[in-house]
């Protein structure tokens, strides 16, 4: 079997021998070069597993090299070789599609690590035949433009080591989505270590996070790894990472910058190989204009940002996973899968899902509890009253700010005192979909469409609000 190839890229001497000498002794074959222009010399000529680019060359960048090598060699990982502390480079090389990156003075022990990962996923990629995304992103159900946006992110994602924000609502699913980058990249014979950062207490972070040597603290009966040690070699996805305390955002960052932590109570700093991936349901960008989030942190995280789309933008998922949660859901209880009558389900695709597919899982589990039988009804839906779409909602703030500000139409349309906000919403859906019905000459597909809701739907709109 031919040994793997690896291409160094340094005009340091110093340094091409030590990555030459250490990658040599991993059963590797190392060329190494000093420029640009020999770079872009030896990769024409040959066939190369990894690749190890300075920033600083003679005749140019190792950004050239990076985005060189993302255009025509994408099966090829390449790592970044930065100055100390120097992590705006290394940020602005994993945005072009570096894999990693490795910081001078060369910590032997992390380059042999990066190594074994970038060879794994080089060798995935040789063995890729479209498959690779198949069974894990199955899991993210709905065909969606959306979601297949969302799928097709991941499994570009899933191929390099930057760090990545998930950004979404509650309950969109961030944490699967985190799940499926972790296991359908090289890292997946790791570990994955969730941890929810508003659940830990603030004098127990530092312990949780980094560990802690026995007799440290009053406690500390024994040796306790942190959260790092425990994702080596693996992924920490930090979920709701916007409730760490400012302090432990210093520290948190340190230990992403120097891939190193520091028990509490010990003396030298351990060495971690760990992908972060974060999250949370807040705006981080608004909260560093607060002042809440350390600003160096928020870019440090947030190389790459993924966004998971809410449920009321992907309505026509509804339907599978629906169908998907009642086939757990009687899994679970060894029972036969719910089946939902037309009426329920087109309820469900008009419902605004603030909850998202969380809330669809929990109407879903109640909905099973009390229905007869396994046939869902619309009322076993247990909906909340108010069920106005987006468009629907916007007409009544229109028609609020209208009575606000005393035009005589928009008073006529106020309710009596003694009128429930429900019947108030309802008139309101059903002068906005008339509206939108004469507008579209009563054609219920077109009307449908304006309103952006499915035709099931704004059937079920029409029944309920009696609507001829």
């Amino acid at each position: 079997m031919s040994k793997q190839t690896v291409l160094v890229i340094d005009d340091e001497r110093d340094i091409r021998e030590l990555l030459t000498i250490t990658l040599g002794r991993m059963e590797l074959d190392v060329d190494a070069v000093g420029s640009v222009s020999e770079a872009r010399s030896v990769l024409a000529s040959r066939h190369y597993d990894l690749c190890f680019t300075d920033m600083r060359l003679p005749d140019g960048s190792g950004q050239e090299i990076i985005e060189l090598i993302a255009a025509q060699y994408p099966d090829m990982p390449v790592a970044m070789i930065t100055a100390y502390g120097n992590v705006d480079a290394a940020v602005t090389a994993l945005k072009a599609g570096a894999f990693d990156f490795v910081s001078k003075p060369v910590d032997i022990h992390l380059l042999r690590r990066l190594v074994r990962t970038a060879l794994r996923l080089s060798e995935e990629r040789k063995a890729e035949t479209g498959s690779k995304s198949g069974p894990g992103a199955d899991r993210l159900i709905g065909d969606s433009p959306a979601m297949t946006e969302v799928r097709g992110k991941i499994a570009k994602l899933a191929r390099n080591q930057a760090p990545v924000y998930i950004a979404g609502e509650s309950g969109v699913g961030k944490e699967l989505v985190a799940r499926l980058i972790h296991e359908m990249g090289p890292r997946s014979a790791g570990a994955f270590v969730p941890v929810n950062c508003g659940a830990i207490p603030s004098e127990l972070m530092e312990s949780e996070f980094f560990g802690h040597r026995k007799g440290s603290f009053t406690g500390a009966h024994a040796d306790k790894e942190g959260l790092f040690q425990a994702a080596q070699g693996g992924t920490l996805f930090l979920d709701e990472v916007a409730e760490l305390p400012l302090h432990m955002q210093v520290k948190l960052l340190r230990a992403i910058q120097e891939k190193a932590v520091r028990p509490i109570g010990g003396r030298d700093e351990i060495p971690v190989d760990v992908r972060i991936l974060s999250a949370t349901h807040k705006n981080l960008a608004s909260l560093v204009e607060q002042g809440l989030f350390r600003q160096d942190l928020f870019y440090r995280i947030n190389v790459i940002e993924l966004r998971v789309p809410p449920l009321r933008e992907r309505r026509g998922d509804v339907p599978r996973l629906a169908d998907f949660i009642l086939r757990q859901l009687a899994a679970e209880s060894g029972g036969a899968p719910g089946k939902l009558k037309p009426e329920a389900l087109a309820a469900l695709e008009a419902y605004h899902f603030p909850g998202n597919v969380r809330e669809l899982e929990n109407i879903l589990e109640r909905a099973m509890a009390m229905c007869e039988g396994d046939t869902i009804e619309a009322d076993d839906l247990m909906l909340p009253q108010r069920t106005a779409t987006p468009s629907a909602a916007a007409a009544t703030e229109a028609v609020l700010l209208a009575a606000a500000t005393a035009q005589p139409a928009a008073v006529r349309a106020v309710p009596a005192a003694d009128g429930s906000l429900e019947d108030y919403i309802s008139n309101i859906e059903r002068d906005t979909i008339i509206k939108a019905l004469e507008e579209s000459r009563y054609n219920k597909t077109a009307t449908a469409k304006k309103l952006g809701i499915t035709f099931r739907a704004l059937r079920y709109k029409l029944k309920k609000l009696g609507i001829d």
